[in-house]
């Protein structure tokens, strides 16, 4: 789910408490496609490549989102409805929401991607007050 169907779907509204009910209540009820010997192992699992194309396994286990810490590739500015980021690390993200900020042009600044609800993202520069939910496309 993006953002924007994310607000449009008014899941937005949701308290902390009633998003987190939510989400137990998706993730018993996935059907995801499973390592099976891994999950019996561990109770964990990753997703099958063919759900994410271009994805690596690892990249795919959303059981363990954690913040990413990296810095954007060149001069950067701002963005605006549908603005992508390159990354040193190799990723790309889009934003996945129509938002716009506007900052002094810097190069190569630092930037913070957060994990949000439903799995969902949230991209912030090092420095500025300001995110955007955004969707890894690579």
């Amino acid at each position: 789910m993006t953002g924007v169907e994310f607000t449009k779907s008014g899941l937005d509204k949701l308290s902390p408490e009633e998003l987190a009910n939510l989400n137990q209540w998706i993730k018993d009820r996935s059907v995801a496609v499973y390592n099976n010997a891994t999950v019996a192992a561990t109770g964990k699992g990753d997703f099958s490549s063919s759900d994410k194309p271009g994805y690596t396994q690892a990249d795919q286990n959303y059981q363990n989102r954690e913040t990413i810490h990296a810095r954007i590739k060149g001069p950067f500015k701002g963005w605006n409805d549908s603005t992508v980021f390159s990354l040193d690390n190799g990723m790309v993200w889009v934003m996945d929401e129509k938002d716009t900020f506007y900052m002094k042009t810097q190069d190569n600044p630092e930037i913070t991607i957060k994990p949000g609800f439903l799995n969902t993202w949230n991209l912030s520069v090092e420095g500025y007050n300001s995110s955007t939910k955004v969707e890894r496309i690579q």
